[in-house]
């Protein structure tokens, strides 16, 4: 009797143990990974928002960039750490929907390794151009791609980044080719834009306003389906040439998989409250995000919707080949 009033008692204590973790959660700093260069858009993010949940669950949130090997460096740190809510990462969707599905060796499952927090963001793109290139929209772009193949070299953040994607699709619906030249970040790639060694890209339009102000890129075009409100007189590639066009990227909170659901909606909550903070919310806006609220279980559906629309995509254009 007494062996099995002892069970009792170990397996009611085991079953609270998850909502004793959270209530007391979190009682030391918490680690977001960013699979992405500094100033990156999901590193800007990640900072505001991360600020902002740490002052609600009173710990701090600290950022710490491991950018390389196109996010996988981080993914794959984050999928082997403790799933304790004490290491998160802040990703975009190319380490979920299109990394993953052009390289077989990721390192990382994408569905299966990490636990859905809440989506933040959605990304809309600028294309740049460096002011010394000769094309003024894109018109002009797919012309000169027309006239010499290949001829026009384009920057991004990596193989499989959003950039490189979002390029690719816009060449494959012009009927153009052009020559993919990779960088270790996106803040790099737009360096090299705004210095002259290539001559476009696409880029989060978070770092769009200040070289814009300094006149150090031109803004051809904008990737989302309407105009960008903090970009009213740039029009849309839809708008300029290639009917149907649209790209918008995301941004997202996850945990490794099997984070305490009691701990996951902990960090929900909190990621929602600092979105809708007006502090946060405006100087997301201000840059060119849009915000994106939701639940673990929304944010878990948008991941597997999206990796199998992308994995569509990617083979049918050959990208990554």
């Amino acid at each position: 009797m007494k062996r099995a009033l002892w069970i009792a008692v170990a397996a009611s204590m085991l079953a609270c143990a998850p909502q004793a973790g959270a209530q007391g959660y979190p009682d030391r700093p918490v680690k977001v990974l960013v699979p992405l260069a500094p100033a990156s858009a999901i590193d800007i993010v990640a900072r505001l928002v991360g600020e902002k949940m740490g002052a609600i669950l009173g710990q701090n949130f600290y950022v710490e960039d491991q950018p390389g090997a196109a996010g996988m460096i981080a993914m794959r740190a984050a999928a082997r750490a403790a799933p304790d809510g004490y290491t998160l990462v802040a990703v975009n969707d190319s380490v979920i929907t299109m990394v993953p599905n052009m390289k077989a060796d990721a390192g990382y499952d994408p569905l299966k390794d990490f636990a859905p927090i809440a989506q933040l963001i959605g990304i809309p793109l600028g294309l740049i151009a460096n002011p010394e290139f000769p094309a003024k929209d894109v018109a002009e772009l797919v012309a000169l791609a027309r006239a010499k193949p290949g001829s026009i070299d384009y920057a991004s953040g990596g193989v499989g980044s959003p950039q490189h994607v979002a390029m690719e699709l816009l060449a494959r619906a012009a009927g153009v080719q052009m020559t993919h030249v990779p960088y270790r970040g996106v803040t790099a790639a737009v360096n090299e834009v705004v210095g002259g060694h290539v001559p476009i890209a696409f880029t989060a339009l978070s770092a769009v306003g200040p070289l814009l102000a300094d006149k150090r890129v031109r803004l051809l075009a904008t990737s989302a389906s309407t105009r960008v409100p903090q970009f009213p007189d740039t029009p849309t590639v839809a708008e300029s040439g290639i009917p149907g066009f649209s790209f918008v990227a995301w941004g997202a909170l996850l945990a490794p998989a099997n984070t305490p659901p009691d701990i996951i909606a902990k960090l929900n909550a909190a990621a929602l409250a600092a979105l809708r903070d007006p502090a946060v919310r405006d100087k997301l806006i201000s840059v060119g995000f849009s915000i994106a609220e939701s639940t673990p279980e929304q944010l878990a559906e948008t991941m597997r919707r999206d990796h199998a629309r992308m994995g569509e995509l990617i083979r049918s254009a050959h990208i990554g080949e």
